[in-house]
């Protein structure tokens, strides 16, 4: 099975180390989360991964042949439109414009973008609409690694629930391996089947936390249950805390009733 293995990483920038031996290993199919504070090197871990940066020392064993980003900022092209945009990885592939227009469309149908919506170009669509293009452009390519930097933070929680699910909808049906930056403990917890905990100065592992339940028996209750368990855990009330939140302060939604998440 194909699997990538990071072993006995290192990282500097200049004389500060940011990533201090990181080691760890994701199998296909897999989603692995990398949640801890600002300054623990999760998105410096994530670039090279991604082969935008080389590691100062250690070993990175990458199999897949073909990988996505996506980020915080949805990053489209404001000359282009939702259309062309979410087609641009297949044009870099030579595909023919009618082909990857076809594509597109029927990916970004299967997100709840509409033909309208396809025409506008980044500033006449909303925030939530941006994401969905974004998602689409990662997903159109087919990776096999999709490398996700909290693409889903800034938006409202029915959103993230919705993209959530399209998201995993598309993993499990295509076999890929996800790592994903995230400070949200519950957003790990639904969609992660492994959780790093990690601490900064330097950046550093302090926890692996496993998730043995099939994602199809994630509901809200068991969501919150694991994560306010979670939280109770040394490592993790560490993490939070050198974020400059103590772990009293952290106030996980509730499950409510009609299946998402209390805001």
């Amino acid at each position: 099975m194909q699997t990538l293995k990071i072993k006995n990483l290192y990282h500097k920038y200049g004389i500060v180390e940011v990533l201090n031996n990181i080691s760890l290993s994701v199998q296909r199919g897999e989603t692995l989360a990398l949640v801890g504070p600002s300054g623990c090197g999760k998105s410096t871990l994530l670039h090279i991964i991604a082969g935008l940066l080389t590691q100062s020392e250690g070993r990175i064993e990458q199999p897949f042949a073909q990988l996505a980003c996506m980020f915080q900022s949805p990053r489209l092209l404001p000359w282009k439109s939702a259309l062309d945009n979410i087609a641009l990885g297949l044009k870099a592939r030579r595909i023919s414009k009618q082909q990857r227009q076809q594509q597109a469309g029927e990916l970004a149908r299967q997100l709840g973008l509409s033909a309208d919506d396809l025409l506008k170009y980044p500033h006449e669509l909303s925030g939530g609409m941006q994401s969905r293009v974004a998602l689409a452009r990662a997903l159109l390519i087919e990776p096999e690694l999709l490398l996700l930097d909290e693409p889903f933070s800034a938006l409202d929680i029915g959103l993230k629930l919705e993209l959530y699910q399209l998201l995993r909808r598309h993993v499990e049906r295509k076999n890929t391996t996800v790592i994903m930056i995230t400070h949200d403990l519950m957003e790990a917890v639904r969609l992660a089947d492994n959780i790093l905990m990690m601490a900064p100065e330097p950046g550093r592992i302090l926890a692996e936390f496993p998730m043995t339940q099939p994602h199809s028996q994630r509901d809200d209750n068991w969501i919150y249950r694991t994560s306010v368990e979670l939280m109770q855990q040394p490592m993790v009330r560490l993490g939070f805390e050198l974020d400059g939140i103590g772990i009293g302060q952290q106030e996980l939604p509730q499950p409510v009733a009609h299946g998402g998440c209390a805001p």
